[in-house]
């Protein structure tokens, strides 16, 4: 199936059955293009300043999170079923230890906008752009959360990326 343009509406259902059941991939690359990817399970797809806007929550100490600070933009990518494994993998180890790309057997290929690729394997993929970030804040959360989610102090940064294009096939 090629990939074409489509609306960031078009695979939202899809997308967020996905990243319930098993995951996403978001792909951030460094400053001399190599690419990384991690799993995620939490993020919200929505208009936030009159623009489709994708939410990920990236954790202060992951290798991702220095990748998104220094490009500024990141990609979404909607695994299909066959790609359980890679997620898994994917949330497992990291990517200053690790090629996951090569390891997994998985294509970086470059996005229409963005600088970070788009993984060519994915049936649907969202380019984009930061435009605000801010940090995950202890005090203000329910200790039910703290206790849950953060018992070892490691929060997160919340991106809110602009989607630019999304790519998927019909």
């Amino acid at each position: 199936m090629e990939k074409k343009k489509v609306e960031y509406t078009d695979y939202l259902n899809e997308t967020i059955k996905v990243m319930n059941d098993c995951g996403l991939l978001l792909v951030s690359q460094d400053k001399n293009s190599k690419p990384n990817v991690m799993a995620i399970g939490w993020g919200t797809i929505g208009i936030i300043w009159g623009k489709p806007v994708f939410v990920v929550l990236v954790r202060l100490s992951r290798y991702t999170y220095g990748l998104i600070e220094q490009t500024g933009d990141f990609t979404v990518n909607v695994p299909s079923k066959e790609m359980a494994d890679i997620v898994e993998y994917c949330g497992e180890v990291s990517g200053r230890n690790h090629d996951k790309f090569f390891e997994k057997g998985i294509t970086a290929i470059p996005g229409k906008i963005v600088k970070s690729p788009i993984i060519k394997e994915c049936p649907i993929n969202y380019e984009c752009k930061v435009v605000h970030k801010n940090d995950v804040l202890k005090k203000e959360l329910t200790e039910e959360i703290k206790k849950g989610y953060y018992a070892d102090d490691d929060y997160h940064r919340v991106y809110f990326g602009e989607i630019l294009y999304v790519h998927g096939g019909k």
